[in-house]
């Protein structure tokens, strides 16, 4: 193992890794020395440019294209990851989907979206990439402070997310005779795209610099850095944890 590059050999599958703090993830693990399985959905632009970007900067990978909220499309990506390299050993359950709205407005669909997308997606996805862990492995989940914070139209989402820290808990037991440690990293408010598309976007970062103790909003790298460490050798101890990094705000 190399001192510099701790993933050195491993093969790392990062759902929603086109693009904001899974793209982040991707080319954290990519310098760690991973090789780099992409998932995305419709975009396939943003999938390609990140792939050239990793093989520009030195890495290695693969894009696989798939809805993670259909269970059949999850298992096609895990069966290629299979044929071509035979083993997993680290998953990121990173992609998220939801409709930002108040209580009365959620109907059915949007129910469904989110617990498909976010927390199904983990379900399934920890099931396939633990067949292929073959000595051990990481599974990390993303999560957000919506899971059991108030935040206006995340109503869907939170109890998404919430299901998932439960999950993780769940998996970590289970899974641990297989030395697969299990754990979510819990995002305070991150600049993304995302995170623009709320309607009240303005608000609340203004909230967010009055009451962080950095004054900042975070950034993709500051999950994607948490990420990495749960990936290394040194996080061996660290099972079934939901780690929260938001700069402090649910501090204050």
């Amino acid at each position: 193992m190399s001192e510099c590059k701790p993933l050195e050999g491993k093969i790392a599958f990062i759902t929603g890794g086109s693009r904001g703090i899974g793209k982040a993830i991707v080319f954290k693990l990519m310098r760690m020395g991973a090789f780099v399985c992409i998932n995305f959905f419709k975009n396939r632009g943003p999938a390609e440019e990140t792939l050239k970007e990793v093989k520009k900067a030195g890495g290695d990978g693969l894009l696989l294209r798939g809805n993670v909220g259909n269970v059949s499309s999850i298992a096609k990506m895990f069966d290629t990851i299979n044929e071509k390299f035979g083993r997993l050993d680290i998953f990121i359950s990173n992609a998220a989907l939801g409709r930002v709205a108040d209580i009365d407005a959620i109907d059915e669909k949007s129910w469904d979206l989110s617990m498909d997308v976010n927390a199904k997606a983990l379900l399934y996805g920890a099931q396939k990439a633990a067949g292929l862990m073959t000595d051990g492995g990481r599974i990390i989940a993303i999560s957000s402070i919506g899971s059991h914070r108030y935040i206006p139209g995340y109503a869907s989402i939170g109890v998404s997310k919430a299901s998932i820290e439960c999950l993780v808990k769940y998996i970590a037991v289970e899974y641990n005779s297989k030395k697969i440690n299990c754990n979510a990293v819990s995002g305070g408010f991150i600049d993304t795209d995302a995170l623009k598309g709320f309607p009240n976007y303005k608000e609340i970062k203004r909230e967010v610099l009055e009451r962080t103790p950095a004054k900042r909003l975070g950034k993709p790298e500051d999950i994607a850095g948490v990420v990495g460490f749960l990936c290394t050798p040194e996080s061996e101890w660290i099972t079934g944890q939901t780690i929260v990094v938001d700069g402090g705000f649910t501090l204050i």
